[in-house]
């Protein structure tokens, strides 16, 4: 029929004009099926969580200031009563040194340690920038640790240090992602022969704890406790508590820089020993995002999906439901394409590791 003669018949309604004005009213969907949204207090049920989760934050942050506040400050009033003792002490020793030039030279000494350059022994350690020490810092670089303990005193490499960090942070990115795809494919043979061995006892929930339980204690064991051994062991002025702590603030890439390895005056094997350390740093946090992964495939512990818009929406409509559904939730993730066989859940429970194997990872 032509376009005028579909014009001569205005009863004919337009279907898709209509079911797009009927969506748009907010009380249908696409399909014609009405969708309902959940609200609390007049507001959509995500948007009120979400307020609650960043007042919860807020406090939080607060909190830990208060903490850490009531911890440290008195260390620090002794810090400073110490150290004041010992400038006295110094002043009287020496009474042909002024305050005022014992000052100038305390100003020069910290101004140069906060570049990395240290005043100690005459200033005859080794250089911050050997090749293993450059190697060392353009990965706390990449990686956005940034220990901060050296830094670019010139111009042109600060300026070399932003380029570099712009095109270097991508590339560690889709590097340790690649490598996540890759490490998760045992990972999830894993998964299956818990589901094959403890199946029949437990819900998949409880077996998916327990595998993100055994891959924890893996992360801890290989990547914190036994390089915090090493470490203290190779670090003079080190016990392992202190150890202990530089691993974990590394791996997490906080990178506070008040226990750097390998700078104690006359250490051994300098260079080589920052390179092992840059190794370490790269292969820990490689296995710090897989065990994030294996940890954000279970729906009940990924609490930010519960932030979603849409998750506030429910509807009647199957295909809108399948594409609602969260990542890792049955089939819901990926081209339907890659997947092989639909399983219909009569309850509300954790999806079996069967229907969530990449593909390439299903025997």
């Amino acid at each position: 029929m032509s376009k005028a003669g579909y014009e001569a018949h205005p009863g004919r309604p337009d279907r898709g004009r209509d079911r797009g004005a009927l969506a748009g009213l907010g009380g249908l969907d696409g399909m014609g099926v009405r969708a309902h949204v959940r609200e609390v207090l007049g507001m959509r049920r995500s948007s009120a969580l979400l307020l609650l989760f960043v007042l919860f934050y807020v406090g939080y942050l607060v909190a830990g200031g208060l903490v850490f506040a009531t911890i440290e400050a008195p260390a620090e009033a002794q810090l400073k009563s110490s150290l004041l003792r010992a400038r006295l002490a110094f002043l009287e020793k020496h009474p042909c040194v002024s305050d005022a030039d014992l000052e100038a030279l305390l100003r020069e000494v910290v101004w140069a340690a906060d570049r990395g350059v240290s005043a100690v022994n005459n200033v005859t350690g080794q250089p911050n920038w050997s090749f293993g020490q450059s190697i060392f810092f353009s990965s706390t670089v990449v990686t956005t640790i940034g220990y901060g303990h050296v830094t670019p005193l010139s111009k042109v490499g600060k300026v070399f240090c932003i380029v570099y960090a712009i095109f270097g942070i991508p590339l560690t990115l889709v590097l340790c992602t690649a490598l996540v795809e890759r490490l998760l494919v045992p990972t999830t043979l894993l998964l299956q022969w818990l589901n094959a061995r403890l199946g029949h006892l437990y819900q998949p929930f409880y077996i998916r704890l327990l595998h993100l339980a055994m891959t924890l204690v893996f992360l801890v064991s290989l990547f914190l406790l036994i390089p915090a051994g090493v470490y203290a062991y190779l670090e003079p002025e080190w016990d392992y508590m202190d150890a202990l702590y530089y691993c974990f603030i590394s791996l997490t890439t906080i990178g506070l820089g008040d226990y750097i390895p390998g700078d104690y005056p006359g250490q051994a094997y300098r260079p080589l020993y920052k390179v092992l350390t840059t190794v370490y740093l790269l292969v820990g946090l490689t296995f710090t995002m897989l065990t994030l992964a294996v940890f954000c495939d279970i729906p009940q512990l990924n609490v930010g999906l519960l932030f979603m818009a849409r998750s506030d929406e429910t509807t009647t409509d199957p295909e809108k439901v399948r594409l609602n559904q969260p990542a890792g939730h049955g089939l819901g993730r990926g081209p339907q394409y890659t997947q092989q066989r639909v399983h219909v859940r009569t309850r509300l429970d954790s999806p079996s590791p069967e229907e969530v194997t990449p593909v390439h990872a299903r025997p």
